[in-house]
């Protein structure tokens, strides 16, 4: 694997060179090498904001491009609400100005919210540490990779429906060598083991939902409410930001058969300030 990354950052090398890429590490990047070195690869090939950002790390920064702001975190590093990457981002957060930047955009790795057996609740303590912080301050899309698959979620916190909650969009999609994700985990014998799905660092925090149709279960029986569209197939997004209200994302399936009929889902994602403007008078405490 190791020998496959490093051909690929050779083949990304004529683009990146000339077009600016943000990027995020995930768990091939890891990459643990004699004495315990990580992500050794990662940190020496790709310049990211991080200074400029007022991080100390190049696992999480942010940056700002047209009327959005970009927050990229590391999932693969200490997330903690005692750490230095949970302290940046509250920070982070209350400095964001609603007015030249409206829309909140965040990206990591491995998706919190999934309802494919790959990688299912495999970053849960992730959520828990961080999710909170996330709606007081009313992130509203967030990103992520890792399970090869695309899925789009309707807004949720705390895995209930909440219109004040981030859309989360996974795009684990776009290629890979391991094949497709195609199981999910309310299928039919298909609900992953709690010893199953365990992240290469950090924490196990599986949970039985408390609330709703999958209440005391580990799996629902059915596709989440919280999950609004999913498909296994190659695919790409677009998200065009219109205004300081509206955004529209589309996701197209890469395959040559579908020629002109590639689009599989696409949405106006709505902000809605008037309900859900953070209150940056209040400062976001980890016992809400």
């Amino acid at each position: 694997m190791m020998m496959l990354l490093l051909l690929l950052y050779r083949f990304m090398e004529p683009l990146t060179s000339k077009i600016p890429m943000m990027v995020i590490e995930g768990n091939h990047e890891i990459e643990t090498q004699i004495g315990g070195m990580n992500f050794s690869s990662y940190q020496a090939r790709f310049a990211v904001p991080a200074q400029e950002s007022r991080s100390n790390s190049s696992f999480y920064y942010s940056f700002n491009a047209g009327g959005v702001h970009f927050i990229m975190l590391g999932a693969y590093v200490n997330y903690n609400q005692t750490g230095a990457q949970y302290a940046w981002l509250k920070e982070d957060l209350i400095k964001v100005d609603r007015v030249e930047t409206p829309w909140v955009v965040a990206s990591w790795h491995p998706p919190w919210y999934n309802s494919y057996s790959s990688h299912y609740q495999e970053f849960e303590c992730m959520r828990q540490e961080m999710e909170g912080l996330l709606y007081h301050y009313r992130v509203d899309i967030v990103f992520s990779g890792h399970v090869h698959a695309y899925e789009r979620m309707n807004r949720v916190y705390n895995y209930t429906l909440d219109s004040c909650g981030p859309v989360y969009i996974t795009v684990g999609d776009g290629g890979n060598i391991e094949q497709i994700d195609v199981d999910h985990a309310d299928d039919s014998g298909k609900c992953p083991s709690q010893d199953d799905n365990i992240p290469e660092i950090g924490g196990v925090c599986h949970i039985n939902f408390s609330s709703g149709p999958a209440k005391g279960k580990f799996c629902w029986d059915q596709q989440p409410e919280w999950s609004a569209f999913r498909e296994s197939s190659f695919g790409h997004g677009i998200l065009e930001v219109i205004n300081s209200t509206y955004a529209l994302w589309t996701w197209h399936r890469n395959q040559d058969a579908y020629k002109e009929s590639s689009r599989g889902d696409q949405i106006y994602i709505v902000r809605q300030p008037e309900l859900c403007m953070p209150n940056l008078e209040k400062t976001y405490s980890n016992n809400e």
